[in-house]
Order: C-alpha cells, then structure tokens, then sequence
C-alpha cells in the first residue's frame, strides 16, 4: 500500500528516513546539499518482473513483487530533480536509464554469482565519477528479503569506498526500499536522508533498522 500521508522517523542522530514520495522530499533541499545520491530506481519491468515471462509462476519469492505499485519508471522531472540537489550520484540498474545519466567511466559491474539461467548474472552500476570501472562479486542471494530488489549491505559498503566517501558525508536515497543503505551508512557514520514511498515497506526498513543499530550499541557496551 502506498501512503499519502508523510511519516518521518528520526532513527539515529544521522539517519532520517520517510515514507513519502521522492519528489516531495527533493524539493526541500537546496541545490547540491547531498554529496553523493546513490539510487535502486524501479526498472518498469512489468510483468516480467514478477512471473519472468511465466517461468517464475511456481517460485514462492514471487509474491514479493505482485499487487505492488511501485515498479514505474522515474521520470525525466525525477532525474532533473536528483541532479539538482546531489553533487554526485550512484545509479544500479543503469541500462535502464542511460537516456537520462551522462557518459561517464566510472562504471561498477555487480557479479552477483548468480548460475540460474533465467536471472540476471550481474548487474551494471553507473557513477559520476572519473575513475576505472571495476567488478563488484557478492552473490545476491538473501533468504530473509522482504523488498523483491533487497541489495546485500556489502554492495553499499563497496560502492561507498569505491567513491571514496567519508564519515560526515551527506548521503541521499530516493528508494528506501529495504534500508540495507541505512545500515552501511549506520556502519560507516554517514549521514542518510531516505524515503521510501511503499509504507509496507517503509515500516519493515525501519524495524530492520533499528534491529541493527541497536545490535550495535550492544555490542559498544
């Protein structure tokens, strides 16, 4: 279900995440306030998304992606807006919106180790940055996944070093999703200003969340 009312949750002193929709939360930071965006857009795969063209009709981990609404192409006023209020940006899934980012070097291709022949094997990471492009390994398998496109943490953990943030940073995500970014920016002391439009899957983030930075402190002590 998607919500219509904004809810804010101040998890940590640096991470503060929303369920809202993207444009809205753009639009209340000035130009270039965010160091680095670093964004999982939806891809508007449709139904190939959901039943891989019928070959997935038997696979449990189906239903996390049907009787959803969130699968839509962000828009060209999107972009405009996330190249605004960012200083540079991270892009997964970039071969679906090539029309929309500039050329650039700065490429990361995820393996995934994936050996199923009707998924994905990797996965292409565009960056504005002006660097080597490099290979990413880190098998995408979670078990425990609640969002359809939930990313490993050490995918985040990976793209952050390759662009060689550092703690203090601002660090903007216009699809929340499972709040895996959250947690590598807990981790790393980044601060995160998320939103996530699916309220689902917006409580689920944020109980997950939680969970690990409390975890954390215990640990601390």
């Amino acid at each position: 279900m998607v919500s219509k009312n904004i809810q804010k949750m101040k998890i940590t002193d640096k991470i503060t995440i929303t369920n809202e929709d993207n444009m809205i939360l753009m639009s209340r930071f000035p130009d270039k306030y965010f160091d680095l965006a670093i964004i999982d857009p939806p891809y508007g795969l449709g139904n190939r998304l959901s039943d891989g063209g019928g070959k997935r009709k038997n696979d449990p981990s189906r239903l996390l992606y049907i009787d959803k609404e969130w699968d839509v192409l962000p828009s060209k006023e999107y972009w405009n807006e996330l190249f605004r209020v960012s200083k540079n940006q991270v892009v997964f899934g970039a071969n679906y919106f090539l029309e929309f980012l500039p050329n650039t070097r700065g490429f990361v291709c995820w393996d995934k180790n994936q050996s199923m022949p009707t998924l994905s094997a990797c996965e292409l990471v565009w960056t504005s940055f002006d660097k080597p492009a490099k290979i990413m390994k880190k098998s995408s398998t979670d078990l425990e996944r609640f969002h359809p496109t939930q990313k490993p943490i050490f995918v985040y953990k990976f793209m952050f070093e390759y662009c060689n943030s550092k703690p203090g940073d601002k660090i903007l995500d216009t699809h929340l999703g499972s709040g895996s970014i959250a947690i590598a920016c807990h981790d790393y002391g980044f601060e995160l200003t998320g939103c996530e439009l699916d309220s689902e899957y917006f409580d689920k983030a944020v109980q997950r969340i939680k969970n690990h930075t409390s975890q954390t402190k215990l640990f601390e002590i």
